[in-house]
């Protein structure tokens, strides 16, 4: 028999708790509640969750403490449930490793549908790519999740290593930004843009010789994102 999938659910609000544990366990899932940061690091530590469904404003350490440290570990991925709205919060989060970000209210199906679409692409992906590809100075090694520009190793979140993997897939051809918003974060997050720019340009900062000249992720205005062939 399979184990149910293990989610560490972080929130100092009582009635999130009680609304949203009992809600994730009457679907199958196994929940463990923290009410702060320290909490919910250290339940992290000896737990190691599947997922963690987090909020930013905890009484200790906020969020974004939180996600950075989890990130520092591993890849396990991380669900910001937040009132903080503002495209700058999403910004902050997405950047220290956040793998989606949801803003309150919001419904109890929209919820389960990005815990689905989470678990499934972390637990259930397989490796498409394996052995190393090099282009120019760029060398990417699939099996080792790492990525270099000459001699200098760059540091990419699992998130972006996930969008990069996505573009080399399909090198010279072009990626819709719905298609991209889908496979990475999948169907509910297809109203949310701003993952895709964030993400992109997190990415193109830490790989392009020239960010606002790109050589290896290329923009097709209005469609979406190609890597760009052997041929460019």
């Amino acid at each position: 028999m399979t184990r149910p999938a293990q989610i560490l659910l972080v929130d100092d609000e009582l009635s999130i708790q009680r609304a949203m544990a009992p809600l994730l366990r009457s679907r199958g899932y196994s929940v463990t509640v923290a009410g702060t940061g320290r909490e919910a690091l250290d339940l992290f530590a000896r737990e190691r969750p599947d997922l963690i469904i987090l909020d930013l404003g905890l009484p200790d350490i906020n969020g974004i403490q939180v996600c950075r440290q989890v990130r520092e570990l591993a890849d396990t991925p991380i669900l910001i449930l937040s009132a903080r709205g503002a495209e700058k919060d999403k910004v902050a989060a997405l950047d220290q490793g956040a793998d989606d970000y949801m803003t309150k209210p919001f419904g109890p199906e929209e919820l389960m549908a990005r815990v689905r679409a989470t678990l499934r692409r972390s637990l259930g992906r397989e490796t498409v790519l394996h052995g190393q590809l090099t282009r120019g100075g760029l060398m990417i090694d699939f099996d080792r999740h790492r990525v270099q520009r000459g001699d200098d190793e760059i540091r990419l979140t699992p998130k972006e290593f996930e969008l990069l993997t996505l573009l080399v897939t399909h090198a010279g051809r072009v990626l819709t930004h719905r298609s991209i918003l889908k496979s990475i974060w999948g169907s509910p997050a297809g109203d949310q843009p701003e993952h895709r720019r964030v993400l992109m340009g997190q990415l193109r900062k830490k790989i392009e010789p020239d960010p606002a000249r790109p050589r290896y992720l290329l923009t097709e205005p209005w469609v979406g994102y190609r890597f760009a062939d052997d041929a460019e």
